[in-house]
């Protein structure tokens, strides 16, 4: 089934038969603990809280929930908090991990640390899902938060990635768009040249399972009856389901303009892990995280 909005995202999530149990690490924390209650009651998730067991215990009840719904681990500190939830990602008794009360760096060194056997032997790569009403579907854009300037390889992965996600939310062949200023290629502009370099691996068959065209411009992949009006050719214009940004300040600025500006309400997870790794913003949006959820919670069975 292919997944068009949040809402039946998390509608699917809810109907599946095994339960994703996120471990949430330094779950004291009353934005996120808000978002995982709203997905428990919601059916999508169980949750294993480790961190502060009184503080939880408090938000838990502050916010209506019973803390006896709940797997609770108590813990003395962040460094035992990461030791635990690791332990249990590896025991197979958590099956998808989430930031709490804690720096995003901290929590990442925990995932990226070789020792620990959270990492699936590719690049690490951050995809967010967008749906906003001027576009038809949901739009997925990579990387605008974990890899600051890929090279040709490392597009080529986070295409890899991405494109196992959207498969399992029943995007068959995702159409990629890979953006540049420009659609012709340019030597000046080596995203355009990558953007062509990547169109010609999924034609010779190294990049599979989705419709790779690059160098193609933001307007020109989005925009539906701009590619007429430019006389460009492509499957791809107007209807894009993966934008692969050339580097981090583009993609950064792109999905706040989308989210800040253009009131999209977005969902994201890191790929690349042994299971989905939930990463949102202080200052996201209770919804942002509650989607994440759903988000890491549906593709967990693609693990």
């Amino acid at each position: 089934m292919r997944i068009t909005s949040f809402k039946e995202l998390a509608k699917a999530a809810s109907e599946m038969p095994k339960k994703t149990v996120v471990a949430v690490v330094e779950a004291h924390d009353l934005h996120t603990l808000e978002a995982v209650i709203n997905a428990k009651k919601d059916n999508i998730i169980d949750g294993m809280l480790i961190g502060n067991e009184e503080k939880i215990r408090e938000i838990l009840k502050s916010e209506g929930a019973d803390p006896a719904d709940y797997t609770i681990i108590p813990t003395n500190g962040l460094e035992e908090s990461l030791k635990v939830a690791v332990e249990n990602i590896n025991a197979g008794k958590a099956t998808a991990i989430m930031k709490g009360k804690l720096e995003t760096g901290q929590f990442m060194k925990a995932i990226v640390k070789k020792e620990n056997g959270l990492l699936a032997g590719g690049l690490l790569s951050l995809i967010g899902l967008y749906e906003h009403p001027n576009y038809h579907k949901l739009l997925a854009v990579t990387d605008q938060g974990l890899n600051t300037y890929p090279d040709l390889e490392g597009k080529k992965a986070l295409i890899q990635n991405a494109v196992k996600l959207l498969h399992s939310i029943g995007i068959e062949e995702p159409k990629v768009a890979v953006l540049a200023a420009v659609e012709k290629v340019n030597p000046k502009m080596p995203e355009s040249v990558d953007g062509a370099e990547l169109k010609k691996m999924n034609e010779n068959g190294e990049i599979t399972g989705c419709i790779v065209e690059g160098p193609i411009s933001f307007d020109l992949a989005v925009k539906q009856g701009a590619a007429a009006i430019k006389g460009y050719e492509s499957p791809v214009a107007g209807d894009a389901d993966l934008l692969v940004v050339p580097d981090i300040a583009c993609g950064n600025i792109l999905v706040k303009c989308m989210t800040d500006y253009a009131g999209a309400l977005t969902a994201g997870t890191i790929l690349g892990a042994k299971v989905p790794v939930i990463v949102t913003s202080r200052s996201a949006e209770a919804t942002d995280k509650y989607y994440s959820i759903a988000l890491a919670a549906y593709s967990a069975a693609g693990y």
